[in-house]
Order: structure tokens, then sequence, then C-alpha cells
């Protein structure tokens, strides 16, 4: 399975960004994508993570009611809408797919990660 991030950048605070995962490879939906992200000196934390099928979503507490997480499925493509962007919301984003469906939603249990894209939101 392999996957691709883009959609990162540089946006004010309160701002919106969406970022986008192209997912490949044989069996990719039988893979729960989910979205990480690691700021300088902290560790890589979970964020969100959604199901192809079923429409399944999970999300870390202190994203909740801001960011949104759904598939086009049509396009093996899962997006990460960010709304009401803070500075504490700046780090390198990745997504990442899990055939135990995020049940632990622990870095280390991801099967495949794609590239990360940077996001940066000014004060």
């Amino acid at each position: 399975v392999q996957l691709q991030a883009s959609g990162g950048g540089l946006v004010e605070a309160g701002g919106s960004l969406t970022l986008s995962c192209v997912v490949s490879g044989p069996s990719f939906s039988n893979y729960a994508i989910g979205w990480f992200r690691q700021a300088p000196g902290s560790e890589r934390e979970f964020v969100a993570a959604v199901t192809w099928f079923g429409d399944t979503k999970g999300y870390a507490e202190n994203v909740k009611g801001r960011f949104t997480i759904f598939t086009e499925n049509a396009k093996h493509t899962v997006y990460l809408q960010m709304m009401y962007l803070k500075p504490e919301d700046s780090a390198v984003y990745s997504c990442a797919a899990d055939i135990k469906q995020f049940r632990t939603r622990r870095p280390g249990d991801m099967d495949y990660w794609g590239k990360g894209t940077q996001v940066t939101v000014s004060s």
C-alpha cells in the first residue's frame, strides 16, 4: 500500500486548510486510513482516522469540532479538513494505513506511511 499526502502550507490562525492522502496498492480498502502529526521536539500524535466503508471515524480530543476526516472512495483519497487552526496545530502531518482499523492509534502499530506535509499556522 502506498500513500501520498499533500495540501500543507502556511495559514493564519483561525484559517482553514485541507490535506489529501491518495492511497493505492492491492487491497488498500482493507486498511483504515488516518492522520498523525509531529511538531519539533514532540512525539508523533494521532489526529484522526476513517474507514473506507461503514464511515467509522475517530478524532483526537484536541481537534474534535475543528477537524473533519472523510473519504472520496472513487478517487482513493482521504481528506483532513482543518478549520479554526491554531498555532499549536503547526506540525508535519502524515497519513498512515492500519489493517487493524486504528484500534490502538499508536504510530508504532501502523502498517504503512506516506511522506509528511508541513502545516504552519501563524499567530
